[in-house]
């Protein structure tokens, strides 16, 4: 695979992205397992270390960051003990952030107990916000769409992006490029996109399977006009990527290496999209650099990020 040549550090550092999603707060529970409960047939686990990362959009975020890129994260949360906490985070990594508050919402958090080296349990907190709650995110949205060179949203199905049909054609109409990486079958939600970014699961749940690349292609390309895009980028995990556009299909093989863990690396490959993007690579060789970026944070365990370092090496 030809990697093409990589913007300079101070384009990055120049370029703007307008996040925009559900927040998360993702929390880790370490420890050894050395017998199972007399209680339950069940693994004890004796937690000797705690930690917490930025889950969701505020992951996204943190990768647009940590690639040298500016971002702000437009999304709402509760006022509550794991609001602060991700508020804490964020602002550690100099993140910008509009994190709207309510009051009678939970801050959704995400924990996972580890043992012996791998997740024996996650447990979810979540709830749906109310849609009149999430109205005023369009103000906000309204308000910093100028400053920023690029849009992403960060779909993760919680609720978050209930105005997202509103967002897309404030974006188009102020000329900005919007990218989505999807969640749920109701895909006319993002019509209008410039790029959204499904992986085969995801696809597959919209389009239904396919027996071959000329039928996966018709499909996908069938959306993709039906839709309004721009292109249609599907992450194929070991069999690398495809970017379906108007014009032409490119494939780009997966990075051979040791899979540690593949949570948030769709985090990593739309910040790395969007950010290669807005320096004004064409798509093909934004599709290249994201498809590295994805195959170095799956060698790392959690919720993780690459550096312009180490995706320019």
């Amino acid at each position: 695979m030809t990697l093409y040549s990589p913007p300079g550090r101070p384009l990055v550092a120049a370029r703007r992205v307008l996040v925009v999603g559900d927040v998360m707060l993702d929390r880790y529970w370490f420890g050894t397992v050395e017998r199972i409960s007399p209680e339950a047939p069940v693994p004890v686990l004796h937690v000797q270390r705690e930690e917490e990362r930025m889950g969701g959009a505020a992951n996204v975020a943190l990768n647009v960051k940590t690639l040298g890129g500016q971002v702000t994260l437009l999304s709402m949360v509760g006022q509550d003990e794991p609001a602060q906490r991700l508020q804490a985070l964020l602002h550690q990594q100099g993140i910008a952030t509009v994190l709207g508050q309510d009051p009678s919402l939970q801050t959704i958090v995400k924990l996972r107990l580890i043992g012996r080296a791998q997740q024996l349990l996650r447990v979810d907190f979540e709830q749906e916000p109310d849609h009149e709650v999430l109205s005023q995110m369009l103000t906000d949205f309204a308000r910093e769409l100028p400053r920023h060179d690029v849009v992403l949203f960060s779909d993760y199905g919680k609720g978050g992006l209930a105005h997202i049909p509103r967002m897309i054609e404030l974006a188009r109409a102020a000329g900005k490029p919007v990218l989505v990486d999807p969640k749920g079958s109701d895909y006319a939600r993002y019509a209008g996109a410039s790029v959204i970014t499904p992986n085969r699961a995801e696809l597959m749940q919209v389009v239904g399977s396919w027996q071959d690349e000329a039928e996966l292609e018709r499909k996908a390309q069938s959306l993709r006009e039906r839709l309004g895009l721009r292109a249609l980028l599907l992450t194929r995990s070991e069999e690398g990527m495809s970017l379906f556009e108007a014009d032409r299909v490119s494939h780009v093989k997966a990075q051979v290496r040791e899979v540690a863990d593949v949570t948030g690396a769709g985090d990593t490959v739309i910040a790395t999209l969007a950010l290669m993007l807005c320096c004004g690579l064409p798509l093909q060789q934004a599709m290249e650099h994201a498809n590295r970026a994805g195959g170095l944070v799956v060698a790392k365990f959690g919720t993780a990020t690459v550096s312009y370092e180490e995706l320019f090496a």
